[in-house]
């Protein structure tokens, strides 16, 4: 099995997933952003998570590979990603500057090419993205209702200051977030529509958070994460952060 490919599907994996899990914006723009920031846990709650580990199990469909997860976030701005693919540890690390990754056949740091850093980069500002959205350059556009797998839910296309355009549909019974639409690339290089859907959402603290995690591409399943276990603020260290 190619591991250059394997190793492109797995960042292509948790760029799409880092994307679906970046709180957004909303309605009569603004009336929704804070119901959501509500239902998400407040701002106070949101605030104060400082640092988080998630821990689950990652689901390569394309590849037929389980793997263990685990996924550190501090504020502001670093992020690292821990699996074990057919018995070789991958690590990729973002410190708020550059972002790297280890070659699991040699165990040599890897610097991970621009585009894809910005979006590792995206998904390292957790929180902020959510409560600071204007002094990150993020706007967002209503763009109305829509059913999606039989529920109401409210449309909002999420923009960045470099063009990235993401659409969140906010199931309308809870203000939560159900699926994402992007267009993304495969690990061959293809642009293809991306639908991710986020559900089991169960409460850590006083957050709400998505246990179940799909991704589709094309129309068909790419992979599925299922979170085992969420913990937030266990003082994590900036070496965490830094591939040695």
């Amino acid at each position: 099995m190619n591991h250059r490919k394997i190793e492109s599907g797995i960042i292509l994996c948790m760029l799409i997933l880092g994307l679906s899990l970046m709180p957004l914006g909303a309605q009569p723009e603004k009336d929704i952003l804070e119901k959501m920031i509500t239902a998400m846990g407040g701002q106070e709650a949101l605030a104060g998570i400082k640092d988080s580990k998630t821990s689950g199990t990652m689901e390569i469909t394309q590849f037929g590979l389980t793997s263990p997860l685990t996924i550190y976030q501090k504020e502001p701005g670093k992020f690292r990603l821990e699996m074990e693919v057919m018995g070789y540890s991958v690590i990729q690390v973002y410190d708020g500057q550059k972002a790297q990754t280890t070659n699991p056949q040699t165990g040599g740091i890897i610097d991970i090419p621009p585009d894809q850093t910005k979006a590792i980069k995206k998904q390292a500002l957790g929180n902020q993205a959510l409560l600071n959205p204007a002094k990150l350059g993020i706007t967002y556009t209503y763009k109305g209702e829509e059913t999606v797998d039989g529920k109401k839910c409210y449309v909002l296309e999420q923009k960045f200051q470099d063009g990235d355009v993401t659409t969140f549909y906010l199931e309308a019974s809870t203000y939560l977030p159900y699926m994402t639409k992007t267009k993304g690339l495969d690990p061959s290089g293809t642009e293809v529509d991306t639908e991710t859907r986020l559900t089991d959402y169960r409460k850590i603290g006083k957050t709400m958070v998505p246990f179940l995690i799909t991704v589709n591409q094309a129309g068909s399943e790419y992979a599925r994460m299922t979170i085992s276990e969420v913990v937030h603020n266990t003082g994590l260290e900036d070496s965490l952060f830094v591939l040695k």
